[in-house]
């Protein structure tokens, strides 16, 4: 009986020596924060998606508040969340217009030739890795959509006909499928873009293979360019590139080729 209350004591005096101790150490160790860090942290969007480059929220506020970050950076919370934090910190106010995701490829599963039976790690890492993809055309998606799932909101999913499809009323712009995407087909652009965007992202210049690996693909025929009443669209780099200070979204090019390469992004993203 002794010995259970002996040990009951020394646990207790151990148990009240320590939480002196910590209580010690909280004191000489503490560090002021600044009380607008938190009032940042509030008004951001709490995804921790890391679209503004930091490791989360936590970081970004603490960032900002320091002026290591901008004031706009949280791309989930939008112009919105950008208002309020400049607020916070005493600036003014920074109009912010709201981004998405673009896939350049519309190889699917009818129109891209595949390699052969990939018996791997099912994700696009792994398959880049071992094969350079899965599909012939060394551009295409290869599908086993890395970038849906690096997706923190849920604005991706794969299509049955393999190619990842963005619902951009979630999207924000994070850049999350960017990053993931081992082709770098995936770019991040303005949503209220308007004009011509193209489809793909095959920079072969084997117009003939092109067309044995995908039915879809780019075979530079340059009828877009001819076509386009603005003379805005550049194909110098391989795949059509538009100029958007002179685009007029007249659709002559979209009409013109040949594989609907090019399409209005307007109409694409609804």
């Amino acid at each position: 009986m002794d010995i259970i209350v002996y040990t009951v004591i020394v646990a207790l005096i151990i148990a009240f020596s320590l939480g002196v101790l910590l209580g010690l150490f909280k004191k000489i160790f503490h560090v002021d924060v600044d009380p607008k860090v938190a009032k940042v942290r509030e008004v951001l969007s709490g995804a921790n998606c890391g679209g503004c480059g930091l490791a989360g929220c936590d970081a970004f506020a603490g960032a900002v508040v320091k002026g290591d970050a901008p004031t706009d950076g949280c791309v989930a919370g939008g112009s919105k969340c950008a208002t309020e934090v400049a607020a916070i910190l005493g600036q003014a106010g920074v109009e912010i217009k709201p981004m998405v995701a673009f896939v350049a490829c519309h190889g699917t599963k009818d129109c891209a030739q595949s390699k052969g039976d990939y018996e791997g790690v099912k994700t696009c890492q792994a398959a880049q890795m071992v094969m350079n993809g899965t599909k012939k055309c060394a551009f295409g998606c290869i599908g086993f959509g890395d970038c849906v799932k690096a997706c923190p909101f849920g604005a991706m999913e794969m299509s049955e006909d393999g190619i990842p499809e963005v619902n951009y009323a979630k999207c924000v712009g994070c850049g999350k499928c960017v990053k993931a995407c081992p082709k770098k087909l995936i770019s991040i652009v303005a949503k209220d873009t308007k004009g011509a965007i193209a489809v793909c992202s095959c920079h072969n210049e084997n117009k003939m293979q092109i067309k044995k690996d995908c039915s879809a693909g780019c075979f530079k025929c340059g009828i877009c360019a001819k076509k386009c009443p603005q003379n805005c669209i550049d194909l110098s780099a391989g795949i059509p590139k538009i100029d958007y200070a002179k685009c007029t979204s007249c659709g002559e090019c979209t009409r013109a080729c040949p594989d609907k390469v090019l399409t209005l992004f307007q109409d694409f993203a609804g």
